[in-house]
């Protein structure tokens, strides 16, 4: 039976989402006022190449059937795997099927903290424009100075969950992890600059990660209303607190076999990318066991093959064998 899947990992837009039912008890959140989900069309401005990924990306059964239990469950998703496995993918390609609007991505790096992620105030910016206004007048609106980072603009009230990318998070520090838990779990955060507020300045609008959006903050608390999806990626690198993942659904993306690479490339070149280039998927095969290859060194090098460019054979091999170098490889000729 597969009745029960919401996400399907076929690539095929649907309202799939409308029929999850309520979430755990634990679970559910209240927020609002709720606002209506971006249009995916958003997501693709400026960056060629979005929807076709997530639209050609072909996930196994035990990929799917995961997604799903975290869908269920609103729990964030820890996705694990060797680089050029799909982790980041796999986010585009549950907004773009299941309508969820643009994809809110956080890259991490060392130096990420949680703020970082929830929300951005400018204070300065704000005392300089009031000093440009002349006495007597009100000070600037806050909320042209506050804007919401892509975590917390995943955490603001609509009907349908947004997708939340956590990209690269063995790179975080030591204390994000940690810092991380009370968010997920509480399904929601405070704002101090619009907390301490006047009551009769309660509701603040201010702007979010997605452009030319702005959400509508009361008391200064953002409260999600559907939790979002989040995928949380990781290249395994360092372990993470058990109480973190214990709060985590937690996945390991494997690297896809020589049939579900057939499937890859006629999704991103075409039914006919495949005829007289078999040779190159079963060479990428054998070298993936020896060190780690991503499966687009192996799209780069279809498309070469198939591109019209007909190199005499040495040079071929040659052109093969610097596409297929292994990630965990030195430099060098």
């Amino acid at each position: 039976m597969t009745d029960w899947l919401i996400y399907r990992g076929t690539g095929e837009p649907h309202d799939g989402v409308d029929r999850l039912p309520e979430p755990p008890p634990w679970r559910r959140f209240d927020g609002g006022p709720v606002t209506a989900t971006p249009d995916w069309d958003d997501s693709v401005g400026g960056r060629p190449g979005v929807t076709d990924r997530a639209r050609v990306y072909r996930p196994v059964a035990e990929v799917v059937e995961i997604v799903n239990a975290a869908l269920y469950l609103r729990r964030p998703l820890l996705v694990t795997g060797k680089p050029g496995t799909g982790k980041s993918t796999l986010a585009y390609s549950v907004a773009y099927e299941l309508g969820l609007g643009p994809v809110l991505n956080w890259p991490i790096s060392s130096h990420s903290k949680l703020d970082d992620g929830l929300y951005r105030y400018d204070p300065i910016g704000r005392l300089e424009q009031a000093s440009l206004e002349r006495d007597g007048n009100a000070p600037p609106d806050i909320g042209r100075y506050l804007r919401l980072g892509p975590l917390g603009t995943s955490f603001v009230p609509g009907r349908r969950p947004r997708v939340l990318l956590v990209d690269e998070f063995d790179k975080s520090d030591i204390d994000l992890p940690n810092d991380l838990l009370n968010v997920f779990e509480e399904g929601e955060f405070e704002i101090p600059e619009l907390s301490r507020l006047p009551d009769d300045q309660a509701e603040v609008e201010v702007m979010t990660a997605d452009p030319r959006r702005t959400a509508v903050i009361r008391h200064g608390r953002v409260r999600c209303a559907a939790f979002p999806f989040v995928v949380i990626t990781s290249n395994g690198e360092r372990e993470f607190p058990p109480a973190f993942l214990r709060r985590c659904i937690r996945l390991n993306i494997q690297p896809p076999d020589a049939e579900k690479l057939a499937e890859i490339i006629e999704g991103h070149l075409g039914p006919d990318a495949l005829d007289g280039t078999r040779h190159l998927v079963e060479q990428f095969v054998e070298k993936r066991d020896l060190g780690d290859l991503a499966t687009d060194q192996l799209l780069n090098a279809i498309y070469i093959a198939t591109s019209g460019v007909r190199p005499e054979a040495a040079t071929r091999e040659r052109l093969t064998e610097r596409l297929f170098r292994p990630l965990d490889s030195s430099g060098g000729p």
